[in-house]
């Protein structure tokens, strides 16, 4: 069954439901009017029924009481009296056995309270009312009233026809505009679905759903919208790192196959050539071991593989000025760390700080200084090398990008483009600027958290202001 068909039935059933219960309240409540109608007129009539109301025949010395003379006296009801005696007085004329039993002798005399009581006199349903009447002299009888319940059978049964026909009637509509309405209203869902299994058929991410309004189904495209763009741009950067990843590889790929095809012939290279040979062989699987880890960290990066956690940015950033200053040479590193507390995963930010730092040692001139500051969540590495040209700095953080004065210096384009994904992941964002009169500047940023007690007090120990490394 489609959700169509099982919305329908549900609004439906729903519908049928309400209608019944409806229409079971309406007879319920008629019925009791009727009836208490019913009642009312009975008890009119026995309150009417006195002793003097009898006579007597004087050639039969048989009392009767004055009542009208048709069976169960028509519309008014009909009336008798029952002395303890077993002794029925009835109206003159009629010849109706209204049941007389030990409850209306109990009622006669005290023992019991008046009572109504459904009954059957002559194959018709009628309502029988008993209750105790005293005479003028104190003698204890109970009188009986009763009355046809034809007119309020007929009525209810009119009442049950009607309100079935209106109760399927109103079914009937239900159905009718519950497949209206879930047509009007799946609309947006038969288009959303009718694009799923476009994608799913076609693998084609470029469909999308026109949305109107802020409904929950106009929301619904809309975010579904958002997950094909993210699809898209996932699967485009997917196939760009592939190719971007093919390229970079081949390089490096076809000189160590050629350097390897030339050791096979050792005995034709001099000694010094062989020992050349073997240092660039190795520096090429150096290489190829960076690009390769720096391909991995891009391809995982948005994984979250860690678990997040405060982390003293001026701390990490001091260890990671600290080793790269024992690959740095000649080159100096200052250091301006104040306290500054993130919350992030310790090893991706190693690795964005170290990048930075790498970047830095690479670009700076011979004995040169690499300033790197900490404050207040943002950590800024600058040199004093020959800066970026304005054309290159929209693209420095870019997968593979290369500047033009950097393609002969090491490196495989990918250090810059995980720092900006290392920043993205925690909230962050990476810049690169021109500073002046020369050189780079790189600026890390990272939500800062307030420092806790603790942390606060651990910290005055630690600041650094412009020590060299």
């Amino acid at each position: 069954m489609s959700f169509r068909d099982r919305l329908v039935l549900l609004s439906a059933t729903a519908v049928a439901v309400a209608v019944i219960v409806a229409s079971g309240v309406v007879y319920v409540v008629v019925r009791h009017e009727l009836r208490a109608q019913v009642d009312d007129q009975l008890r009119n009539l026995v309150s009417d029924v006195r002793p003097p109301h009898e006579i007597s025949n004087p050639l039969t010395g048989q009392s009767f009481l004055i009542l009208p003379p048709t069976p169960l006296g028509g519309a008014e009801g009909y009336a008798q009296i029952v002395r303890l005696d077993g002794t029925v007085v009835k109206p003159s004329g009629t010849k109706v056995d209204l049941p007389v039993d030990q409850h209306t002798f109990q009622v006669a005399s005290g023992d019991k309270k008046s009572f109504f009581r459904d009954t059957e006199i002559g194959g018709e349903h009628a309502r029988m009312y008993t209750r105790r009447l005293i005479d003028s002299d104190g003698t204890e009888m109970a009188v009986q009233g009763i009355t046809t319940l034809a007119h309020v059978d007929n009525t209810l049964g009119r009442l049950a026809v009607a309100l079935l026909l209106v109760s399927l009637g109103g079914i009937a509509i239900a159905v009718w505009l519950g497949w209206l309405v879930a047509r009007a209203a799946l609309r947006p869902v038969r288009t959303l679905t009718s694009a799923a299994e476009h994608v799913a058929r076609t693998r084609d991410l470029s469909r999308r759903i026109e949305t109107e309004g802020t409904d929950e189904l106009s929301r619904l495209g809309a975010s579904f919208n958002t997950m094909l763009e993210a699809l898209d741009d996932s699967l485009r950067a997917q196939r760009q790192l592939v190719a971007d990843a093919s390229h970079e590889l081949r390089t490096p790929l076809t000189s160590l196959r050629t350097n390897m095809e030339v050791l096979t012939e050792l005995d034709a290279l001099a000694p010094q050539d062989r020992e050349k040979l073997l240092r660039d062989v190795v520096a090429q699987l150096d290489e190829l071991t960076v690009l390769v880890t720096d391909l991995v960290d891009l391809a995982r990066g948005d994984e979250p593989v860690e678990i997040t956690q405060d982390v003293r940015l001026d701390l990490l950033v001091a260890e990671a000025v600290e080793r790269a200053q024992r690959h740095a040479g000649d080159k100096r590193f200052t250091a301006d760390l104040q306290p500054c507390l993130v919350l992030g995963v310790p090893g991706r930010l190693t690795r964005a700080v170290a990048n930075l730092l790498d970047n830095a040692a690479k670009w700076s001139p011979p004995g040169g200084e690499i300033e790197v500051t900490v404050r207040d969540g943002e950590v800024s590495v600058r040199d004093h090398g020959p800066g970026i040209d304005e054309a290159d700095l929209p693209f420095v953080f870019d997968r593979f990008y290369r500047a033009s004065t950097a393609r002969g210096l090491p490196g495989s384009g990918l250090g810059l483009a995980i720092v900006r994904q290392v920043a993205a992941s925690h909230g962050g964002e990476v810049i690169a600027e021109r500073a002046e009169p020369g050189g780079a500047r790189m600026r890390l940023r990272i939500p800062s958290v307030p420092l806790g007690a603790e942390q606060a007090e651990d910290a005055g120990g630690v600041e650094r202001t412009r020590q060299p490394v």
